[in-house]
């Protein structure tokens, strides 16, 4: 009896002792805290690989600046989450199943797509004249759990820490039903995603659609969220708080807005400022200068 006993302490013990290493992981993954400066490789990659590819994203994790792994999200018909940008297939660089080049300047809407026939599509081996660094190679829309589950993978053999997330919502008012569903069933459909992957502590989501970042903040209050706002908005920090209706975590703006103004009125609020899409070494340096809390670029080799 007194063996059976220590057999059975033995083993409640080393059940404990793995769950607590565990936890204590879970716990340290969970505390790593947010880049002091994010180096934020658009696309992946955009400007040396297929854009939004698991290709692109291993590139960018072989950059030992870059941070974070910046990319957009969209539903299929079948409700898959893929990471492409564009609501339709764009004829400036997909060919369709047969390797043939699309019709027009727009091929068919993502939103009317099963997953298995979008993945048909190559967005990688015709030549894209806005990127001509770009390798060329077949590639294919993916999966976000698999993009996910790809990088996090390729990071652990390359990296001492894991990458941080940020992904864009390709959501747009006036078009739910049409070029996506609606901001709550979009939402949560991404945060299944990336808490199923285990990365949401990691993880920005990012839009230029202030509904569906409205309702993370409501619905998901511990994933941080960042507003996306072009080079027409003239808006103050206080303006935009007051149409979100909270404060963001991060304000990502045209870069050609961003002034020491601007960085002086959200360091007030608290909000970080990470200013897309900036391309030359001249400009990532000045904004650096001036007092920006990231970079997101094409062209994450010239950090």
């Amino acid at each position: 009896m007194i063996k059976k006993n220590s057999l059975i302490a033995a083993v409640l013990l080393a059940a404990l002792t793995t769950h607590g290493c565990k936890m204590q992981k879970t716990v340290a993954q969970d505390s790593i805290p947010f880049p002091a400066f994010a180096y934020e490789g658009h696309r992946g990659a955009r400007g040396l690989y297929p854009e939004n590819s698991i290709g692109a994203m291993k590139v960018a994790i072989d950059l030992p600046k870059v941070t974070t792994l910046e990319m957009d999200c969209h539903i299929t018909k079948d409700k898959q989450v893929v990471v492409y940008h564009d609501h339709y297939l764009n004829a400036k660089f997909v060919l369709d199943p047969n390797g043939k080049e699309l019709q027009g300047n727009q091929g068919p809407l993502i939103y009317d797509l099963n997953y298995k026939e979008l993945a048909a599509y190559d967005i990688g081996t015709k030549p894209y004249a806005d990127f001509p660094q770009q390798k060329k190679i077949e590639t294919h829309i993916a999966l976000l759990s698999d993009l996910i589950k790809e990088s996090e993978a390729y990071a652990k053999l390359k990296r001492h820490a894991p990458m941080f997330y940020n992904i864009e919502t390709k959501s747009k008012e006036g078009k739910d039903g049409e070029y996506h569903p609606a901001p709550k069933e979009f939402s949560d459909l991404l945060v299944a995603e990336i808490t199923k992957a285990g990365i949401a502590s990691r993880t920005v989501i990012q839009s230029f659609d202030k509904r569906t970042i409205q309702y993370i903040n409501k619905k998901y209050p511990a994933i941080k969220t960042s507003y996306l706002i072009d080079a027409k908005n003239k808006q103050s920090i206080q303006e935009i708080i007051s149409e979100l209706g909270f404060k963001p975590y991060i304000l990502s703006p045209n870069y050609k807005i961003v002034t020491e103004d601007l960085l002086n009125q959200a360091k007030q609020q608290g909000i970080k400022v990470i200013p897309w899409t900036v391309n030359t070494v001249q400009e990532i340096e000045s904004l650096r200068k001036l007092g920006v809390d990231g970079i997101i670029s094409d062209y994450p080799n010239l950090f």
